[in-house]
C-alpha cells in the first residue's frame, strides 16, 4: 500500500468527524467580519459612565427616569485606540456586577449592559472592552461615603471603625460576582464569533475620591465633610482593599487589569484648597435647583466624590497608554509632570 493511500485512509475518518460535530466544516469567521466598523465600548458603573464629569448625554440625566449620567467627558471618550471607529459607552451609574452581566434585572430604565454588548457586537467588530464594576455590589461604597458623612454630621465616632471589621467580608463576597459578569462578557462575544485573542478586555479599578491631606476650613459642607481618620481610612485602606479583590477577579477569569487606586494621589477632593482647579474628584455636590423637584431631589447629591472632568481625562490618558502595551496588568501614577502614566506591576 502506497504512503498515499495509507495517508487518505488516516485522513478521511478525521474529515468525517468534523462534518458530524459542526455544523460547517468551515469556522464562521470572526465576529462582524473584517469589513465590519470596529468598535471600543465601556462597561460598568458610575465611575465609567462619567458620572461627575457633567455634559451628560440626552436621556440619561433623569429622562423618564433614567439616570445613568454617561457623560461626553467620560474617561473612555478620552481612551484612544488605534484604528476604532467608533466608542460606545454602556455604563450606568448605580449599576452592580449582575446589571453589567446577563441579567434580566433592570437600572435606571436600562437592562443588561452585556445583551446591550451582544447586539453592539454583531454589527461592529469589537476590539476593545473596558470595565469598571464590584463598588455598589457588596462594598457599596457610595453608601459608605455616605454614612461617613452622617458621622460628620452627627458628631459620632468615626464611621471606619464600625467598617472595618466586615470590609474585607465584603470586598471577598464582591469577587465572584465581578467574575461573573466578565465571564457573560466573554461568552457574549464568544456567541458572537469572537475569540479571546481577537479583542481586549480589561478591568479596572476605583481611585481614592478623599484625602486627610485637606485644609481644615474645607472640612464641612463647603467641601469635604468628612471626620479625619474616614478619610485616612478610605484612602489608605478600603480603596486598596477593593483593589485587591478586583485583581483578584480579574486573574480568575484572565483578563488584563488596570490599578487606579493611587491615581488620584495629591488630586483628591478638596485637596487643592482654595484652588480646586487641580483636583481630579468633585467636592460634595448639591443640585439645588434639583431639590425642588421631588422626581429629582433623591439624586441631589449624586455627582459628589466622583472623577470630575479633569479626572476623566486622566483616567483616559492612561488605559490609553496601558491598551498601547502587552502587560497584564499595571498601575496609573502620577508622572513627574502630574499626569497619570503607567507602571507595570511586578509578578
Amino acid at each position: 500500500m502506497s504512503r498515499r493511500i495509507i495517508a487518505l485512509a488516516l485522513v478521511l475518518p478525521l474529515v468525517a468527524l468534523l462534518l458530524m460535530v459542526a455544523d460547517s466544516p468551515f469556522p464562521d469567521p470572526i465576529g462582524p467580519g473584517p469589513d465590519a466598523p470596529t468598535a471600543m465600548v465601556a462597561m460598568g458603573d458610575s465611575t465609567m459612565s462619567g458620572e461627575g464629569a457633567g455634559s451628560y448625554e440626552p436621556g440619561t440625566d433623569g429622562e423618564n427616569g433614567n439616570w445613568c449620567h454617561r457623560s461626553r467627558e467620560a474617561s473612555i471618550h478620552h481612551t484612544k485606540v488605534a484604528g476604532v471607529d467608533k466608542v460606545f459607552n454602556l455604563a450606568c451609574s448605580g449599576s452592580n456586577a449582575e446589571q453589567v452581566g446577563l441579567t434580566d434585572q433592570v437600572r435606571n430604565t436600562e437592562g443588561s449592559q452585556a445583551r446591550q454588548l451582544a447586539r453592539i457586537a454583531r454589527e461592529y467588530r469589537v476590539t476593545t472592552v473596558v470595565v469598571a464594576v464590584g463598588a455598589n455590589d457588596d462594598p457599596r461604597f457610595a453608601d459608605v461615603l455616605g454614612t461617613c458623612l452622617q458621622a460628620w454630621i452627627q458628631r459620632r465616632a468615626d464611621c471606619s471603625k464600625a467598617l472595618t471589621d466586615d470590609w474585607r467580608g465584603r470586598v471577598s463576597r464582591m469577587v465572584p460576582k465581578v467574575e461573573s459578569a466578565l465571564r457573560d462578557i466573554r461568552q457574549v462575544l464568544r456567541d458572537s464569533g469572537y475569540t479571546p485573542r481577537s479583542y481586549t478586555l480589561v478591568l479596572q479599578s476605583y481611585a481614592a475620591p478623599v484625602s486627610p491631606d485637606l485644609p481644615f476650613d474645607l472640612q464641612n459642607l463647603a467641601g469635604c465633610p468628612l471626620r479625619t481618620g474616614d478619610l485616612r481610612w478610605v484612602r489608605e485602606h478600603a480603596v486598596g482593599e477593593l483593589s485587591a479583590g478586583l485583581r483578584s477577579a480579574a486573574s480568575a477569569v484572565g483578563v488584563r487589569f488596570l490599578d487606579l487606586s493611587q491615581a488620584g494621589s495629591r488630586h483628591e477632593a478638596c485637596s487643592g484648597g482654595k484652588n480646586p482647579d487641580g483636583e481630579w474628584f468633585t467636592r460634595l455636590t448639591v443640585d439645588f435647583a434639583g431639590l425642588r423637584d421631588d422626581a429629582r431631589a433623591r439624586h441631589a447629591l449624586q455627582e459628589s466624590f466622583h472623577p470630575n472632568a479633569r479626572g476623566h481625562a486622566q483616567f483616559g490618558r492612561c488605559m490609553t497608554e496601558f491598551l498601547s502595551t502587552l502587560v497584564r496588568s499595571a498601575s496609573c501614577v502620577v508622572g513627574e509632570d502630574g499626569n497619570l502614566t503607567v507602571v507595570q506591576d511586578r509578578d
